[in-house]
């Protein structure tokens, strides 16, 4: 008889949960750091017409050699760097640790962040090794140098701002990591658009330095796209686990037009720097309930009996995020995406019912 997949699939993969994503029909869709606005109607019609016209016959063009130079002048790449484009950035991720994954290779990162560095490295069957951040969710800078250089990992990554925290790290602290490293370095500017501050410029300076970027958050999240940048010597190999046309001609058509509009992002971005400051504000203001102060398109809070409130706001049509449960630090902690004025609005009512109940 065949085996059955627990004598097949290895141990690790079996221990796993696969990503959940909760139905959010008819709900108010705070979960997932999504940009709640359109595309303005013009813009929209004119893609339209470009995806008519779209030889989707036909193979895409396999390095978007188009897409990454708009890609370079839109984000202010230097010009002494690489860049690799990803079916967003979990593929980069990916690429990033199948690419080094040597026998007894070490990824590194800093907990709680971003669930698939872990989960990644778990594929991948590499160790992970987590260094806890501190209480208020900064960075410990001693557990964590002492870390890399008792784990010597390949790979060392860190979210800037950080997913769940929301958090900035202290510059200063990233480069010493950076000059700890004994190899590459990481850093996922996924919320860039929210916080202003970017190691992009750095790049020049720390040959060992990747900066990861998407256009999810900033609106694009449907097209899947990832940019990773950094030194040629390193992306030229981990180009190599790339699979071929990864990015697809859809994805490469949108994104190469939207990029033309840049400043229709800019706004809606600032936009929702706004409504963050706001929802801060009226969080700050609630009794019982602690919100840590944001630089991303999210804000995490904690409040007595989380997963009670997390259920009573999902009976009253708003789907957020728990995260009690995960980690040691994010006990009884939510996480709320920044959305539209009416959408945070219909939140912040729905919480104070929910927190009554």
């Amino acid at each position: 008889m065949p085996k059955l997949p627990e004598e097949i699939i290895r141990e690790e993969i079996l221990a796993l949960k696969a990503y959940a994503v909760p139905n959010s029909a008819g709900m108010v869709k705070l979960d997932a750091m999504e940009n709640p606005y359109r595309l303005p109607a013009g813009l929209r019609e004119r893609l339209g017409r470009l995806v008519e016209a779209a030889a989707i016959n036909r193979y895409p063009d396999p390095t978007a050699a188009g897409l990454k130079a708009q890609l370079r002048s839109a984000l202010g790449v230097p010009e002494s760097a690489s860049l690799v484009l990803g079916n967003g950035s979990d593929e980069l991720i990916q690429m990033v640790v199948m690419a080094t994954a040597r026998p007894g290779a070490v990824v590194l990162g800093v907990e709680p962040s971003f669930v698939m560095f872990r989960m990644i490295t778990a594929f991948a069957g590499v160790r992970y090794a987590g260094v806890d951040l501190r209480e208020d969710f900064s960075l410990d800078a001693e557990p964590l140098l002492t870390a890399i250089e008792r784990d010597r990992p390949a790979v060392v990554f860190i979210a800037y701002p950080n997913n769940p925290s929301g958090n900035l790290f202290d510059d200063a602290l990233i480069e010493r990591v950076l000059a700890a490293a004994p190899g590459l370095v990481v850093v996922d500017e996924a919320y860039h658009a929210f916080a202003g501050k970017s190691f992009l410029a750095r790049l020049p300076r720390y040959p060992n330095l990747l900066v990861m970027r998407t256009l999810s958050k900033l609106g694009l999240a449907g097209l899947r796209l990832g940019v990773l940048a950094g030194a040629e010597r390193w992306l030229s190999q981990l180009d190599k686990v790339r699979l071929p046309y990864n990015v697809n001609a859809l994805t490469q058509i949108v994104a190469g037009e939207v990029l033309q509009h840049g400043d229709v992002l800019t706004e809606q971005a600032g936009a929702i720097k706004l409504e963050r400051g706001r929802l801060l504000q009226a969080l700050g203001k609630k009794p019982g309930v602690k919100a840590y102060q944001s630089d991303a398109n999210f804000i995490l809070f904690r409040v007595s009996h989380a997963e009670r409130v997390f259920e009573g706001l999902k009976r009253r049509g708003v789907l957020i995020k728990s995260l009690h449960g995960s980690h040691r630090l994010l006990a009884d902690c939510l996480r709320v995406t920044v959305g539209t004025p009416d959408e945070n609005s219909a939140f912040l009512t729905a919480l104070d019912q929910a927190l009554e109940a």
